[in-house]
């Protein structure tokens, strides 16, 4: 059994696949022994972080509590996924330096034609439009990782590809056990 928890956090544009990445990685990383919680952005926003507006200010809260429900159970012997877009680099930092687990930072990356065609709830047509503001990509900026230890393109890769990725580095890691 994993006795070591970690932090995967994965960063990227809205529709670069960052849910369905930890949707698929967590019954891989469970069956290998991991104990495993999934925050997704959407959903700590909804059960969290209710009340936050799209603001600057607002984001790096909404990521601070994302930061620090995953250090939590991170410290405590569990792998937790991330899968918040976290638009800015400053916070991202910050929530590394914080983190006292392992912190391994996956860029989801997908080129903005990509996620604008993936686009299913139709937020990049409505963001162009001007019906929403701050939009990341789109009218907010989205600072890309510099030092990512992950990063995979999903523009490119297919969902297995990418989760091999990501599993090969944690292997090389010592964060799981080989296969």
């Amino acid at each position: 059994m994993q006795n070591s928890g970690f932090t995967l956090w994965f960063t990227g544009l809205s529709g670069a696949g960052k849910s369905t990445l930890a949707q698929h990685l967590a019954p891989i990383l469970r069956e290998r022994g991991c104990k495993v919680e999934v925050l997704d952005g959407d959903e700590v926003r909804e059960n969290l972080s209710k009340g936050l507006g799209f603001s600057k200010e607002d984001r790096d809260t909404n990521i601070r509590r994302i930061g620090y429900v995953a250090n939590l159970l991170s410290r405590n012997g569990c792998c937790a996924i991330t899968a918040a877009i976290s638009p800015y680099a400053e916070i991202r930092r910050e929530v590394r330096e914080l983190t006292t687990a392992s912190f391994v930072e996956v860029y989801v990356r997908a080129p903005l034609a990509v996620v604008e065609e993936r686009d299913t709830k139709g937020l990049y047509k409505k963001a162009r439009a001007g019906i929403i503001k701050n939009f990341t990509g789109i009218s907010d900026p989205y600072e890309e990782p510099e030092q990512a230890e992950v990063v995979v393109d999903t523009g490119e890769e297919t969902v297995e590809q990418s989760a091999g990725r990501i599993l090969s580095y944690l292997e090389e890691r010592g964060l799981l056990a080989a296969n």
